[in-house]
């Protein structure tokens, strides 16, 4: 074996040596402080909204059938519970992926039918909802990072 090939050999094993302590420093990310912190926030404020969707249930449903939701009466109750199961499933790391998809399905299918700041005409209304919008989107951003993270455990 030439020195070349002994220094090739030691790289492969250093490489591999990097990708399992890599691979196994995941499972450990996901218990970190701030990575709690960040589930907790998340899925918390999540799961509060749709309590308080449920709590005014009839106002949710008039609203939603006014920005011509379907089936409002059937899918804003729906939809809460997805995001009640999402938020705190991402909040105590349970079922992670099925708890992030939940709310990246919420988010994808609310958002432009609730907030479609384009088809509004008075100036303050479109600028509302294109602000509830934008923040719609930013809160997927977060539940596909969560999703991503959650398949690799």
């Amino acid at each position: 074996m030439s020195p070349s090939d002994s220094e090739s050999a030691d790289s492969v094993a250093e490489t591999a040596e990097q990708n399992q302590e890599s691979a196994s420093s995941k499972n450990v990310e996901t218990h970190s402080s701030s990575f709690k912190l960040a589930r907790v926030l998340f899925g918390g404020v999540l799961a509060f909204t749709a309590i308080d969707n449920f709590r005014e249930l009839d106002d949710m449903i008039a609203y939603a059938e006014s920005e011509g939701a379907p089936m409002a009466d059937r899918s804003v109750p729906a939809i809460s519970g997805s995001l009640l199961f999402g938020g705190l499933g991402v909040a105590a790391w349970k079922l992670p992926r099925l708890a992030a998809g939940a709310v990246a399905t919420f988010l994808v299918a609310i958002t432009p039918v609730m907030h479609d700041f384009w088809a509004k005409e008075d100036d303050q209304e479109k600028e509302q909802h294109m602000i509830h919008f934008l923040k719609n989107t930013a809160l997927l951003g977060g539940a596909l990072a969560f999703l991503r993270v959650a398949e690799d455990e």
